[in-house]
């Protein structure tokens, strides 16, 4: 039974609940921008990580190949469309 139950995907869950607690709370506590955006993007990157290792299955073995060409679509279509969304609501699209 000890195997069946997934240690690593709850223990994933609890730290992703605790960073974005951690996140809550620069907005709660009023921290100076700089500060705030610091702790905001050291915890965006280390639940990026976590999601892809854990949920998203990076580590896991097989054709790595395929896996790396998915991030990198994704990527491109997030940059894709956060950088539209801007060229269209902000930078001058009349």
């Amino acid at each position: 039974m000890k195997k069946l139950f997934p240690v690593k995907h709850v223990m994933g869950y609890v730290f992703s609940l605790i960073l974005s607690i951690v996140a809550l709370s620069v907005v709660f506590w009023d921290m100076p921008f700089a500060v705030g955006m610091v702790i905001l993007l050291v915890c965006a990157a280390i639940q990026m990580g976590v999601q892809l290792i854990l949920f998203m299955h990076i580590g896991e073995d097989g054709t790595k190949a395929a896996l790396y060409t998915n991030i990198g679509y994704a990527l491109f279509v997030a940059l894709v469309t956060v950088f539209g969304t801007l060229f269209t609501m902000i930078w001058g699209y009349r």
